[in-house]
């Protein structure tokens, strides 16, 4: 049996239409006529506080759900509510100073948790995440590893602590009633390279830890493990090299196939007791699809179990409490998804579905197949998540809480992913966002260019930054220009050394295809983005200074030789010397292809007003970056430059501050440029009054 998947986005809005409930976009055509009357404009908070709740988790056996809740600013609790009987609800992790970072059950009667910095973005100064374990009911909480170096390791009495130092972190959580969880550390060399990972179990009642690492290869950097937490895969590195192993029955790990860097070997995705083992691997078409291994033979059947044309597989599994069984598979095309493998709960899906159309409904199973009990998180383009549980013996559906209640989606733009040609004839994937009312004609637009640049961009679920800006009257336009990955291995090869070149013109391809589409008014379009998402912001602005008024980038590339040269930044040795000649180029072969793709060598072209910030603790984009380019912007005679540098923040805004100070700049820049009213014929956009 396969499983072909579909543009869950498309399906989603055809049962909003078929339920006659909403009038929603249903393809190209009817995107541009989106409808709806017009609310109040939400503040800059109400897109970019905090979530109210997240990462709900129901107990295996279905009787409590446990999420991260804000208490109040800046401040989260570890929750845990009693579904028969929802007013116990006790708050049962948390820190006076350190927000919860994510937590897990351990069976039905511990969690544990870790800490990171509050979503203020303040806080203790972490050196890891550190581990905590807890009853359900609030009781015996323990220390499991340190978050800091140094800590104190003892217990205030004659008995030491039992806690890992700071090194260790949580890797996972084997879906039984073992009382373990799965914990790892990184060897590294004297550069702080990484050079290995050990894994272990770790019994968070003794603490107690059990290695599994015995007889694996020394340079192993990652570890597959199956649903019971025991390691059946894994991968090694040394230097370009990077080779996949599994497990035979005799406990030896033996090598399978090697790859490079850039071009990795098919990957381990699930293993489960009855010997089923699943591989993502790449389909003749150059997508990567989900296969099956003979884990004798160690060779994938011909056809994939799970594929989708223009779609890589990115998926997770779903295995079944204690038995290991796998039951379901969480996927991703243009929307989350999921194949079930149980007919109970595929009928399970079919009802939350019906229940709640329109909506991609993701529903969380472990021992649901004896409780009948599932939690549902429910999103859609214009509603952030929502959660509920659904007992299926009773019929009932209960909601237990949303991640931003106070977004009304009657005033969200609606989004849509299409695929478009590119000037040399391939396939493209754009999202577009369109503001909610009727247009009388075209609109201002912005280019929303993602980072990485190697990684996917978007995908049809509810964002902020573009449901601010379309908030305010912009069309939002997301390329997933070549290099984004998820789109087959082409899609990405195409966009190999092509900074500034090919992944550039993709953009402009994109926002011509709008324009000719009449959505967009092409004298007030505006170009934005952060990391490389801000590099293409300030190409775009010297390549085609013609097609934009403005530009705003923030935690910006300007440099590609400081990429390689900036030795305080994080990007490893190996990253150099193997992985990034390939993506981006060569320093010194492809000096003279840098000199033209770098904004900071041709910075004096740009004309157009600018607003750029930074981050003074950026270590993946130094400061330096925006530093020098500031200064050859205006050194070549643009005085319409406002500059602005965050001095508790990295590579992107933490604090509810920063975001309201950063996006209201982004808003009056943008009103100032290309405005929210038609543009007269023959106008041209208001002067910049820079900083």
């Amino acid at each position: 049996m396969s499983f072909k998947m579909f543009s869950l986005r498309a399906m989603a809005r055809a049962a909003v239409c078929a339920a006659g409930l909403a009038t929603t976009v249903a393809g190209t055509a009817a995107l541009a006529q989106t409808a709806a009357a017009p609310a109040a404009r939400p503040s800059i908070a109400d897109f970019f506080r905090p979530a109210e709740m997240r990462r709900a988790l129901l107990s295996p056996d279905g009787r409590f759900f446990a999420a991260i809740m804000q208490v109040k600013a800046g401040q989260t609790v570890l929750a845990v509510v009693e579904l028969d009987n929802p007013k116990n609800i006790k708050a049962v992790g948390g820190f006076a100073d350190a927000g919860i970072g994510t937590f897990a059950w351990v069976g039905n009667e511990r969690l544990v948790y870790t800490a990171t910095k509050d979503e203020e973005g303040k806080g203790r100064d972490l050196h890891s995440e550190g581990l905590w374990s807890v009853r359900r009911d609030g009781s015996d909480s323990r220390v499991l590893i340190q978050s800091l170096y140094g800590a104190d390791d003892t217990t205030g009495t004659r008995v030491a602590s039992r806690a890992l130092p700071y090194e260790w972190e949580l890797a996972g959580v084997p879906d039984d009633d073992s009382g373990e969880v799965l914990v790892m550390t990184g060897r590294f060399d004297a550069k702080n390279q990484l050079r290995s990972v050990r894994l272990s179990r770790l019994n968070i009642e003794s603490q107690t830890r059990r290695s599994l690492d015995g007889g694996a290869p020394l340079s192993t950097v990652g570890w597959h493990t199956d649903g019971r937490g025991e390691a059946w895969a894994l991968q090694t590195s040394q230097k370009d090299q990077v080779t996949v192993y599994f497990k035979n029955e005799a406990g030896e790990w033996k090598p399978w196939q090697t790859g490079t860097q850039v071009e990795a070997p098919p990957q381990p995705f699930a293993s489960d007791p009855s010997g089923l083992r699943l591989i993502e691997a790449r389909t003749p078409e150059g997508t990567t699809a989900l296969y099956r291994l003979d884990p004798k033979t160690l060779q994938m059947e011909k056809q994939p179990l799970i594929s989708a044309k223009g779609f890589d597989f990115v998926g997770r599994p779903v295995t079944e409490h204690n038995t290991g069984r796998l039951i379901g598979i969480h996927f991703m095309t243009d929307a989350p998804g999921s194949v079930w493998f149980d007919p109970t709960l595929k009928a399970m899906q079919a009802a939350v579905d019906k229940k709640l159309p329109g909506r991609v409904n993701m529903i969380q199973c472990s021992d649901c197949l004896k409780s009948g009990r599932v939690l549902v998180t429910s999103s859609a383009d214009v509603l952030p998540a929502e959660y509920y549980v659904y007992d299926h013996n009773k019929g009932q559906f209960s909601l237990l809480g949303a991640q931003r209640p106070w977004i009304d989606p009657a005033v969200m733009g609606h989004r849509d992913q299409v695929r478009i040609k590119t000037r040399d004839g391939l396939e493209m994937p754009v999202l577009v966002t369109l503001p909610r009312g009727k247009a009388s004609g075209p609109r201002p637009a912005v280019m929303l260019v993602h980072g990485g640049p190697n990684v996917r961009g978007t995908e049809w679920t509810w964002g902020a930054e573009a449901q601010f800006l379309a908030s305010r009257g912009y069309v939002v336009i997301e390329p997933e220009f070549r290099g984004s990955t998820g789109y087959g291995f082409p899609w990405f090869r195409a966009g190999w050394k092509q900074w500034g070149l090919g992944m550039q013109d993709d953009v402009t391809d994109a926002l011509k295809w709008a324009v000719g589409k009449g959505w967009v008014d092409p004298k007030r379009v505006c170009i934005a983005g952060a990391s490389y998402g801000g590099y293409a912001t300030l190409m775009g602005l010297i390549k085609d200074p013609e097609l934009y008024q403005c530009g705003v980038s923030w935690v910006g590339v300007t440099d590609l030789d400081y990429l390689y040269t900036i030795n305080w930044s994080d990007a490893s040795d190996v990253s150099k010397e193997y992985g990034m000649p390939v993506l981006i180029g060569d320093p010194q072969k492809d000096a003279e292809q840098f000199r033209r793709t770098s904004p900071l060598r041709r910075a004096a072209e740009i004309k157009k007003p600018l607003l750029l910030a930074y981050g003074a603790s950026d270590v993946r984009v130094p400061l330096t970056h925006g530093r020098d380019f500031r200064s050859a912007v205006e050194a070549g005679g643009n005085k319409q430059v406002e500059y602005v540098v965050y001095s508790d923040e990295g590579h992107g805004w933490t604090k509810l501050s920063t975001k309201e100070d950063f996006y209201g700049r982004m808003e009056r820049f943008l009103a100032r440029h290309i405005g929210t009213e038609p543009s007269a014929p023959g106008a041209t956009p208001p002067a910049a009054t820079g900083q």
